[in-house]
């Protein structure tokens, strides 16, 4: 038997003691912890590595800190459109939703993408239809409304920017939204806007999942790296399974997912030097995230080049550990 493990992520940035009170980081910390236990304990009962990822990242879907599912981002329209993709490491089966609106949990309908159709990648109202048809938990906005996302799309929209989720704004644009905004100062703060899971189980085999509610007021149906397979998420079992979280366009540019496995496949790299390499040469176009992998020896890496990255793993000994700052 192999061993097990599995990583998580709830987005990386601009993460800094100095901006995270105690309470909330507790709650940060518990929702890490929450997800570590979903996928962690179908591992642990020798069930399978895409089962584990699912579930990790459905109870980071309802966690409403972390932006995906029910802690979304707003786009410029003041709606949620979400995004998630999962993929299977023994056969490279892969599902993706994109631009969807009212699902629940984004990951699960990728999923069934995988598993009920013959293709990768739906979008918008079809993959809406499709939905409706796989009888997927759907809910009204109200569900989706979070008052420390909306007061980012706000203060996006008076300083007339679109944002990662975590981004503090200029002292300029900070005092332009204070004149049209009460209490600007007092936002959250918050990480690049994905979160993820990789796991291998008990017979060696990988998978990844990954989902987003994207950037802070997003125009023109923008869609990131997150659905991307290759871009956002990856798993192959003869490699590594790879969840990322970022500025989408610098992942997509770069392929960042799949640059892990093929420089373990055609450099023989080890997986923490093949991780570190693509967040070294991400850094180097001025791309800004992070990364968690996972091959078939239950290694695991979680590099990032951000001030913080909410992550979390737990290997063979099933010691679990979770952390936030760098």
């Amino acid at each position: 038997m192999n061993k097990i493990a599995i990583a998580i992520h709830g987005g990386a940035g601009t993460i800094t003691r100095s901006d995270m009170t105690a309470e909330l980081e507790r709650e940060y910390l518990g929702g890490l912890e929450n997800s570590l236990k979903a996928g962690w304990e179908i591992l642990r009962k020798n069930g399978s590595s895409l089962d584990a990822v699912e579930a990790a990242v459905v109870a980071l879907e309802n966690f409403p800190l972390f932006n995906a599912g029910r802690g979304a981002v707003f786009t410029n329209e003041g709606t949620n459109e979400l995004d998630a993709s999962i993929m299977n490491g023994i056969n490279l089966a892969a599902g993706a939703v994109a631009f969807v609106k009212n699902i629940v949990n984004p990951i699960s309908l990728a999923r069934l993408v995988m598993e009920k159709t013959e293709h990768i990648l739906l979008a918008g109202d079809g993959a809406e239809q499709f939905a409706r048809q796989m009888n997927v938990e759907s809910a009204n906005d109200a569900y989706f409304f979070t008052e420390h996302r909306y007061r980012q799309l706000l203060e996006a929209q008076a300083a007339g920017k679109v944002q990662l989720d975590h981004a503090k704004l200029t002292e300029n644009d900070q005092r332009k939204t204070e004149n049209e905004i009460q209490n600007s100062k007092s936002k959250i703060q918050n990480p690049i806007g994905t979160v993820g899971a990789v796991a291998c189980d008990a017979f060696g085999n990988l998978a990844a999942a990954t989902s987003t509610g994207g950037m802070t007021n997003k125009k023109f149906g923008r869609v990131g790296d997150t659905p991307v397979i290759g871009a956002g998420t990856y798993a192959d079992n003869r490699t590594c399974a790879v969840s990322c979280t970022g500025h989408g366009e610098f992942f997509m540019k770069t392929l960042a997912a799949y640059d892990v496995a093929a420089r373990m496949k055609y450099k023989n790299l080890s997986l923490g030097a093949a991780a570190n390499e693509v967040i070294e040469d991400l850094f180097a176009i001025g791309g800004e995230g992070g990364l968690i992998a996972v091959n078939a020896l239950g290694n695991i890496a979680l590099p990032f080049n951000s001030d913080g990255m909410y992550r979390g793993f737990v290997t063979s000994d099933g010691a679990m550990n979770v952390e936030i700052y760098r």
